[in-house]
């Protein structure tokens, strides 16, 4: 039996692609391998949103390529996909677009055929939805998955080199999406993590505009099961308004929004091509807290974009001082090719207004992060149910997260107790902040 290993960059939608990548190949008799030095085949899924995820696959194909010259090597995702026609890349065994995953069993039995130095070069342009591939093999920690409900986006964001990669908006069939997450939920998921390049759009493309996805929301809470549901990235743009009062109503779906804001000023949101402006994201979030109390609120802000001054700045901070985000990420604007916004500004005046937004990026970090300690602060005392992701070995610690804390990207919980399994779920007490991170004790109930 043959082994496969997929290595997985990038966001959580590449994630899901990686995963049906390993389950059609196990459908095809490969044995799924930990180890890219024990793997027959190794996939590199690429990220190619910006630089440095660009530079990053690269980078660690190269790296596979060194140290596994017997292995057959797959360049595959959104890099692949964007640079197909271009890439000259003769150290790969293979290319693999990303709009049909269904044809990666095919690009296995080429693969198998190809003689020695013919690089297989496969680029499906059918449905995107890849509703007929079915996961079996999941990438997550026990306990918590990735559920993605569509493909591509309509926003047309002027800096996004997503629409390249991806194509506009194609969602899935609600009933669809239903049949995974029950599937999911009897599989023993207790946290599925809704994810799309806007939720906030999804089935406007096969239902006519309007709130679909809240309607979604609501008929997948109604399963059976012991789950919750995690929602990330919703444009603030178009954010469904009804949605607050569902998450009020439904305590299955976690009071926490994922809205990437990326700016504040006017003159850089037009550039960007977004609508908003520092006093309406601001009611938004102000509203969400007046219905939600409990809410928590991460968004992503961009520095560096054409047009960004000081005067810019200055309005971004004071809406991130404002607005009191639990979490913040934040990254320096990419110029990318064959986006509107490249054209915006020259090579060398991009890199002169990179190096002011680096030195803003760092402000504006300080800034975050005090007032994240001090939102992380209303957690202790209160008791809460938490999703454990790794047991310390050899201690009784193990490391976890509660509501407000989605995977990967915000802080952790650190729960004292003993015995503590990977995927349990346990009710535990806060009792002190470090960092950006709690600390919690076991409550037996």
């Amino acid at each position: 039996m043959k082994k496969i290993y997929v290595e997985s960059l990038g966001c959580a939608k590449n994630q899901v692609d990686s995963e049906i990548l390993l389950s059609l190949a196990r459908k095809k008799g490969y044995e799924i391998t930990d180890s890219a030095q024990d793997a027959d085949v190794v996939v590199i899924n690429t990220c190619g949103f910006i630089e440095s995820a660009k530079k990053e696959a690269i980078d660690t194909f190269f790296s596979f390529r060194n140290a596994l010259p017997q292995a057959k090597i797959v360049l595959a995702g959104c890099l692949a996909e964007r640079y197909f026609d271009e890439l000259e890349l003769p150290e790969a065994d293979a290319l693999f677009g990303n709009h049909d995953l269904s044809f990666f069993s095919e690009l296995l039995d080429e693969l198998e055929n190809a003689g020695c130095g013919t690089q297989v070069r496969l680029r499906p342009e059918t449905d995107r939805t890849k509703s007929d591939c079915e996961r079996t093999q999941f990438l997550s920690r026990k306990g918590s998955v990735y559920l993605k409900i569509s493909e591509g986006c309509n926003h047309r964001c002027n800096y996004c080199a997503i629409p390249l990669i991806r194509g506009p908006l194609v969602s899935r069939s609600r009933e669809d999406i239903i049949k995974e997450a029950r599937a999911l939920i009897e599989r023993g998921y207790y946290e599925i993590n809704i994810v799309a390049q806007d939720l906030g759009a999804w089935g406007s493309d096969l239902y006519g505009e309007g709130d679909h996805f809240t309607s979604l929301m609501k008929d997948l809470a109604s399963l059976e099961g012991d789950f919750v549901l995690r929602m990330l990235y919703i444009h603030p743009d178009t954010f469904p308004v009804n949605l607050i009062q569902a998450v009020k109503e439904n305590s299955r779906i976690l009071p926490y929004f994922d809205i990437p804001f990326q700016h504040s000023w006017p003159g850089v949101l037009r550039g960007m091509k977004r609508s908003g402006d520092r006093e309406t994201y601001a009611g938004l979030v102000r509203k969400i807290r007046e219905a939600l109390p409990d809410a928590v609120i991460r968004t992503t802000l961009m520095l560096g974009f054409p047009g960004e001054d000081e005067e810019a700045f200055d309005d971004l901070m004071k809406f991130v001082k404002e607005a009191e985000f639990d979490w913040m990420g934040s990254f320096l604007y990419s110029r990318e090719e064959d986006t509107p916004a490249y054209s915006m500004r020259g090579e060398r005046e991009h890199k002169r207004a990179h190096k002011q937004a680096a030195l803003w990026q760092k402000e504006l970090e300080n800034v975050q992060s005090e007032i994240t300690g001090r939102r992380l602060e209303r957690f202790v005392g209160g008791i809460y149910t938490a999703l454990v992701e790794e047991p310390i070995q050899g201690e009784d610690l193990a490391i976890a997260r509660i509501y407000s804390q989605a995977p990967d990207v915000d802080g952790l919980t650190v729960i004292m107790g003993e015995g503590l399994k990977e995927g349990d779920v346990v009710r535990v007490g806060i009792r002190a902040v470090r960092g950006l991170d709690l600390e919690a004790v076991l409550i037996n109930e």
